[in-house]
């Protein structure tokens, strides 16, 4: 079957789901069926699916992986003893584990296409990260904290785990407790995944964009605190400091002195 293919068939399927969306008209453009599929994965509430889909879903995103290309962090250079910074995708990524940065509710973001990296996680890992996060959530009763993390499975990125966590949004000037509850991200992730045995994480800019954290503090404390930890911990396992703007990248160069 063809990747066309395989993209009408998943289409199809969570349009039957639900009848009000009878009446929708299937692109004949692929790209416009590819827009239609993602904003149909990202506004499904999390709930089971045929095992057939499933199926169908994962040979889809593993093509669109490959189509993409996958980042191994070995064929990366580190800018200092157990520390890297890369710019690109987050979801091509080969690595132990990647960091999502999450809102409270922690299942993802339904807003269709939105370009937020929460939206763009649970789409190309596919729709069973978010039934798993609805799980935890379920257990846990009550939605994340802000400065805690959860970890899960990773399914069809390339990556074996995800770590969630919700950082501070920031309305106002920025307060200490702000920057404390950032430096608690960090933390609670690389306690977390430690406690899992990751041996590599590569952090996302949490708290900026969407959640209106200066990129330039946000990066500063994300620096300073995965140094702390290391040397307090004597921790082996190395850190990506991921990126996607420009405007990050040159901030990060800096503070690690990458020249």
């Amino acid at each position: 079957m063809t990747q066309e293919q395989r993209q009408l068939y998943l289409i199809d399927k969570l349009l039957s789901e639900a009848p009000k969306y009878k009446n929708i008209v299937i692109p004949q453009n692929l790209e416009e069926q590819k827009r239609l599929l993602r904003s149909l994965m990202n506004i499904r509430r999390p709930k089971k699916i045929s095992s057939d889909f499933l199926e169908m879903q994962d040979e889809y995103l593993q093509e669109e992986l490959a189509i993409k290309g996958i980042t191994d962090l070995g064929d990366l250079s580190p800018v200092s003893e157990g520390i890297y910074l890369w710019q690109g995708d987050i979801t091509t990524l080969r690595c132990d584990a990647i960091v999502n940065a999450a809102n409270s509710g922690m299942t993802g973001c339904y807003v269709p296409c939105h370009g937020c990296i929460d939206n763009c996680i649970h789409t190309y890992a596919g729709l069973q990260l978010r039934l798993e996060c609805a799980n935890v959530m379920k257990k846990q009763g009550h939605e994340e904290e802000t400065g805690k993390a959860k970890i899960t499975s990773a399914y069809n990125l390339p990556c074996q785990y995800v770590l969630h966590t919700v950082g501070p949004i920031v309305t106002g000037p920025l307060t200490q407790t702000d920057k404390d509850l950032l430096i608690s991200c960090y933390r609670s992730c690389l306690e977390l995944a430690e406690q899992n045995g990751v041996k590599n994480i590569a952090f996302c800019c949490i708290s900026t964009g969407e959640f209106h954290f200066p990129n330039d503090k946000a990066a500063e404390i994300a620096v300073k605190t995965v140094k702390e930890y290391k040397e307090q911990t004597k921790s082996n396992m190395e850190v990506i400091f991921n990126v996607f703007k420009d405007v990050d990248y040159e901030i990060y160069r800096e503070l690690l002195n990458t020249g």
